[in-house]
Formats: C-alpha cells, sequence, structure tokens
C-alpha cells in the first residue's frame, strides 16, 4: 500500500470517528439546555396554587358550607384568576405556618401576617391587602374594677399571654427593652383564638391580637373587651419565596383590579359588617337561649331547610331575629309566631296557626323562598339572599326603589354592599319624595339582615347543634 493511499484511509478512519462520536453525543446531550419555569409558569401549568392557611376564623376554617374565611376566600379568587386549584396546607399556628413556608413547594403563605420590620428582614411579602392595630384585649369583668388597662404603663402586674413568633412578641419585646414593665409569657401551644378563648374564661387576664381577629371572635367570645391599640396601622400581606418576580406582579395587577371592581368592598363586607351593631348584651342573651329554646324548634328549622333549599341555621337566625324563638311573640302591630307573619301574609301562606311553630317555620319560609324568587335576576349568590332577607323585612316595593337610587347615586345596585349605604336614605325626604312607594325605615332592613348574619355565624360554629338529638 502506497503512502498517499494509507493517509487517505487514516484521515477517513478519523472523520468517520468523530462523526459516530459527535453523533452519539448528540443523542444523549442536548446542544441547548432546556429553561426552567418560573412559579407563576408552573401554577398554570399544574393548576395548582400551593399554600399555607392559618386554621383560624380570620384566615380559613371549614364551615357548614365548606370551606370559608376572609383570606380562603380572596386565595381562592387568586387561583380562580389563575385558572387553579387551591391546595391548601392548614397551619394552627403562627410559627407553623412559618415553618411550613419554608418548603419550596408552598408558593403563598397566609396566615394573617403584619409587614413588622424585623419580619421584612425574614421574609418576602407580597401586595398588601388589609390594614389593622394591635390591640390589648382583657377579660370585661376587669372593667368593674382597678385593674382594666388603659395603657402600657397598666399593663404592669397582668397576666399576659402572647404567641410564639407573632408580631405582638415583637412589640412585647421592643417595649421591654424600652423600660415598661410587662409581665408576659409566649406560648407556642395556642393560637391568638385560643388565647382570647382563654381571657374570655379569664385564665389570663389579657392577650394582644390584630383588629381584625379581636372583631371576628367578639361575637363567639363576649366576655373579651378592648383595652387599647398597642400599635400603630400595620398591613397584612401574604409571604412568597424570595425572586419570584413574574408570580408578585402577576399578583399587584389581580390585587389593583379585584379593588378596582369593587369585589374587596363587598369581602369586607360580609365578613365584618356586622361589628357595627355588635350589642354585648343581646349576644350573651342569643347564647343563653340558644341552649335553652333552641333545641326545642330546631326540627322543624331543618325540616324547612330541606324542603326549600335554604340552609337552616339562616332560618333559625330570621327567627330570632323576630321573635327571639318565642312561639307566642307578638307585636303590637299584631304580628304573631316565631316567624313573626302579619294575619294576611298567613292567610297567603295558607297557615292556618300563626302560634304553631310548625306551620310557623314553615309558612315564613315559604314567603322567604319568594321573596328570593321575586328578587331581579341581575342580583347573584349571596346578594340575593341578603336582598330577599331586606324585602322580608322591608318590602320589595322599597328594595326596588333603593335599586334605582343606587343607581343614579352611581353605586351597584345588585351587591348587598352598595345598597346598604343607600337603604337609609329613604327615609329622607329629599330621596323618597321622587320614588315609586316613597318614605321608609330603610335603617332597618340594613340592621335587619346584618344581625341575621351574625346570629347565622355564631350558630355555623356551634358544631353540636349541628346534629339532631
Amino acid at each position: 500500500m502506497n503512502k498517499t493511499l494509507y493517509t487517505l484511509l487514516l484521515v477517513s478512519f478519523a472523520f468517520a470517528s468523530f462523526v459516530v462520536g459527535w453523533l452519539s453525543h448528540s443523542a444523549y446531550v442536548p446542544s441547548t439546555k432546556k429553561k426552567e419555569l418560573s412559579t407563576l409558569e408552573k401554577i398554570k401549568q399544574t393548576k395548582e396554587l400551593n399554600v399555607v392557611l392559618l386554621n383560624a376564623p380570620s384566615t380559613y376554617y371549614i364551615g357548614t358550607e365548606g370551606p370559608q374565611g376572609f383570606e380562603y376566600d380572596l386565595l381562592k379568587s387568586y387561583a380562580d384568576h389563575l385558572g387553579a386549584d387551591l391546595n391548601i396546607t392548614a397551619a394552627h399556628t403562627i410559627k407553623e405556618a412559618i415553618e411550613l413556608s419554608k418548603n419550596p413547594n408552598i408558593y403563598i403563605t397566609s396566615a394573617s401576617l403584619a409587614k413588622t420590620p424585623q419580619r421584612e428582614k425574614q421574609f418576602h411579602f407580597g401586595p398588601s391587602y388589609f390594614e389593622v392595630r394591635e390591640q390589648v384585649i382583657c377579660n370585661r369583668s376587669m372593667l368593674r374594677g382597678s385593674k382594666f388597662p388603659r395603657d402600657v404603663e397598666d399593663l404592669a402586674g397582668l397576666h399576659i399571654v402572647v404567641g410564639d413568633d407573632t408580631s405582638y412578641n415583637e412589640t412585647i419585646q421592643s417595649l421591654q427593652a424600652d423600660g415598661f414593665e410587662i409581665n408576659a409569657t409566649t406560648t407556642s401551644e395556642y393560637s391568638t383564638e385560643e388565647l382570647l378563648e382563654q381571657v374570655a374564661k379569664h385564665q389570663i387576664d389579657c392577650t394582644i391580637a390584630d383588629s381584625n381577629i379581636y372583631s371576628l371572635n367578639l361575637r363567639y367570645f363576649p366576655d373579651i373587651a378592648l383595652a387599647f391599640s398597642i400599635s400603630g396601622r400595620e398591613q397584612l400581606a401574604w409571604v412568597l419565596h424570595k425572586n419570584e418576580k413574574e408570580l408578585e406582579a402577576d399578583m399587584y395587577a389581580w390585587l389593583n383590579d379585584y379593588n378596582q371592581k369593587g369585589l374587596m368592598t363587598q369581602l369586607k363586607d360580609h365578613y365584618y359588617s356586622y361589628i357595627l351593631f355588635f350589642d354585648y348584651y343581646n349576644t350573651k342573651m342569643f347564647y343563653k337561649r340558644m341552649k335553652s329554646r333552641l333545641p326545642k324548634y330546631k326540627k322543624y328549622f331543618q325540616s324547612a331547610a330541606t324542603k326549600f333549599s335554604i340552609p337552616w341555621t339562616l332560618l333559625a337566625s330570621v327567627s330570632y331575629q323576630e321573635s327571639h324563638w318565642n312561639p307566642r311573640a307578638k307585636s303590637f302591630t299584631g304580628v304573631r309566631g316565631l316567624m313573626m307573619l302579619t294575619k294576611r301574609t298567613a292567610k297567603i301562606l295558607g297557615v292556618k296557626n300563626r302560634l304553631d311553630p310548625k306551620q310557623s317555620v314553615i309558612g315564613g319560609t315559604r314567603h322567604l323562598k319568594q321573596m328570593i324568587k321575586f328578587v331581579p335576576q341581575d342580583v347573584q349568590d349571596e346578594n340575593r339572599l341578603k336582598f330577599a332577607l331586606a324585602a322580608y323585612n322591608i318590602g320589595l316595593g322599597h328594595i326596588k326603589d333603593a335599586q334605582k337610587l343606587a343607581k343614579k347615586l352611581g353605586l351597584n345596585q345588585n351587591v348587598w354592599s352598595d345598597l346598604k349605604i343607600v337603604l337609609p336614605l329613604l327615609s329622607q325626604k329629599k330621596y323618597y319624595r321622587n320614588l315609586k312607594y316613597g318614605y321608609a325605615r330603610g335603617a332597618e332592613p340594613v340592621k335587619y339582615v346584618e344581625s341575621i348574619y351574625n346570629y347565622k355565624d355564631i350558630l355555623d360554629k356551634q358544631k353540636e347543634l349541628l346534629v339532631t338529638p
């Protein structure tokens, strides 16, 4: 073999080896590295929004109608915006929620967490959605003595307990560093709500809670009382992982739109509006009658609820608002019975004896069902039931007048949070003189509806009442 041929064969073999090696490498190693999905893209691809939610009345709990809570509803709306299901990991204390937030598969932690300077060094917060103040909450019986605190200096000598890893503990430590004598202990065993219950039972003198948490729990623990605010305004926000710019930007845009549409106002109205009508004596009497009177009539409310597809706790609440569960109740205008029916209404509904509890509940529920049917179709969801309750109290004609007035004033005539602003105006001549049905005590149906929902919420929390004896 001559030298030229030998060289040619050698070069050909080397080239063939290179081609085979290159092809083999290309088969197993991609030419470009695949881009890693952002968290926002993962959520949209998997259709799952993984969150930590604090299991508490102010955030998330399982009610008689399924998951509820201000922060649950807010997160559910955001999940719907993303086209994803809400995948919840429940935490029972703030400390537990913070620990769970470290899991890389958790995208949002929602636990009524305030943006404090110390926390902002530790966590990355998303947009703010609620404003609160920290408040000192003590047992109401202390009002009768000299121990009830009016300022920070009065906390000396009191038995105070707050939760571990809460902003309240930060506040206490800051005050102690400033020289204030505060005998406070911390606990990782109890949530803020459980500490409020201990205050109500006077197992401890006081605790500290955010204003929204105090407001929501006041109806469950009427023996707690606000002493004073111990902080300035603070912003609640969700905790995110760092470097989640796309997710954070999307949340800011969504929340802005949510606010612009008035949905945040409606949500706050749903959970907090009753606070304006809280009455200590009336709430205490409600708890007393819930045990002494309600068990006699609960079966009638449950039967009517099944027949007409209305929650029995709402029917029971309507009855309490009307008659305090007194089957022989009578008003000066002549309405009678558990559901306080007029003679005319009772006759139309086929109620022969208004003092018969069963007939009264069935008749009153049928009347409410008719009201729901007659509410304009543009009124949807829970707004529809609240409009019907207001009509039950004041008449459908005045509700339609209020809707017209709301529209004229640039408000949304189909949502309760706007209608209840307008209803009280029906007692003012400059407004009612141009309306079809004229004057009405418009403030009464507002208080009526809010009181009923307050009672319903209390009943919904009493698990033992949901089981028929």
